[in-house]
């Protein structure tokens, strides 16, 4: 099986959705010896190459770097949803996005990470461009993603109760699991 995923949020190192992200990723490959992956990140800051060739070295994983704004990737996927991720890293069976942009496929199943919804239960501590951007993202999670992953059970009962999604959809898989 080919998975792809994207890794664009480990260019905000130090972050727990960068951590969680990395942790994740890292199990899955290390723990995998017949999967192919090919992780695909876009990003104007800096250069995570040298850091993800050690950090994910393994015959079966591709990175796919491109440098396209955050602000271009959600336009195209989030607003327009064209330009399918294929495009940028070839066929897939599944392709995992994260956090901020949800871009179409053209045969692969879909699963997303849902870190929280704290757009919808505090709106007044994010900005409107914010809560636009995740409401539209999750628009998308929910019309075309048979799986979602919770990173607790708080926000899996917070998705179900906001986003009304069938529960069956939902899998938690904590921070610093092991396989």
């Amino acid at each position: 099986m080919k998975i792809g995923i994207d890794i664009s949020q480990l260019t905000y190192q130090q972050t727990g959705v960068a951590n969680y992200l990395e942790g994740l990723v890292k199990a899955l490959i290390d723990n995998d010896s017949g999967d192919e992956y090919v992780l695909f990140y876009s990003t104007l800051r800096g250069n995570l190459a040298s850091r993800l060739e050690e950090l994910f070295k393994n015959p079966h994983v591709t990175v796919k770097k491109f440098k396209i704004p955050p602000t271009i990737l959600h336009f195209l996927w989030n607003k327009l949803h064209v330009l399918p991720i294929e495009v940028f890293i070839g066929d897939v069976d599944i392709f995992i996005s994260s956090d901020w942009t949800e871009p179409p496929v053209k045969k692969a199943k879909k699963a997303t990470i849902l870190y929280d919804l704290i757009v919808f239960l505090y709106p007044n501590e994010s900005t409107e461009k914010i809560i636009a951007t995740q409401k539209r993202k999750l628009m998308w999670v929910k019309k075309e993603s048979s799986a979602i992953f919770c990173i607790s059970e708080a926000t899996k009962k917070d998705a179900i109760k906001i986003l009304g999604i069938d529960e069956g959809k939902f899998h938690v898989i904590y921070p610093g699991f092991t396989l």
